[in-house]
This record gives structure tokens, sequence and C-alpha cells, in this order.
């Protein structure tokens, strides 16, 4: 995240719009608050939505596996894997796991974007 940040306050910072609040006289912080910040948020606000469902998914298959979090925590994962060794008498103990995680990585994917279309400055009119 940090690179794709960086990458962006650079792209940012050779604009023009910033050229000219230089030239007037606006301070570095005035500068900062009111062109870059503002600039920079949808990109903080994608990578952000898409690291979450990431992290869930991460988190799942450890858990899965066995390597995530212990017994007495619960988790969609070892939910899934205790599911596993039913399968064949109890097939739904597996499906709500699994359509509780498609649940959760599609609210922060459409939040993520709702977020986004809401804060990009570039989509305004």
């Amino acid at each position: 995240m940090a690179r794709l940040v960086r990458g962006e306050i650079l792209k940012i910072k050779s604009n023009e719009y910033i050229l000219a609040a230089k030239a007037v006289g606006a301070s570095s912080g005035r500068i900062i608050r009111s062109h870059v910040i503002p600039n920079c948020l949808s990109v903080i606000i994608i990578t952000t939505a898409l690291q979450i469902p990431s992290a869930i998914f991460t988190e799942s298959f450890l858990s899965f596996v066995g390597m995530g979090v212990k017994a007495p925590m619960p988790s969609l994962g070892s939910l899934a894997n205790a599911a596993r060794e039913g399968l064949q008498s109890y097939p739904l103990q597996l499906v709500f796991p699994a359509v509780t995680i498609v649940l959760i990585v599609l609210a922060f994917n459409l939040l993520g974007d709702g977020l986004r279309d809401a804060f990009d400055p570039k989509l305004r009119r």
C-alpha cells in the first residue's frame, strides 16, 4: 500500500494545480490537506478494500489447514475443516461457512467500491 500511495503522491505532486497553489503562496500543509490527500484517498480506499478480503481468505485457509487460530476461538476455516469430516452425512455444515466467507468478501468489496465512488474527486462533476 505504501508503494501505491507514494506513486500516487509523486504523480499528484507533478500536476499543474500543485504548481499553481505554490505560485499563489499556499503553505505546504494547505496543499497537502486540500489537494494531495483528497486525490490519494481513493487509492488508499481501494487498496484497503482489496486487502481485507485477502486477509479473510488467508486466515480462513490457515485455520482450515490447522495453522490458524486455536480451538476455543471460532474461525470460518476451522468450521469448514470440522464440517469436512462429516461431509457425507451433513453437507450443509460445509455450506454455511463457505457462504459466510463469500458474503463477507462480497460485502467488503462492495463497501470499498461504494466508498471509492463517493470519495474519488476524479469522478465528481
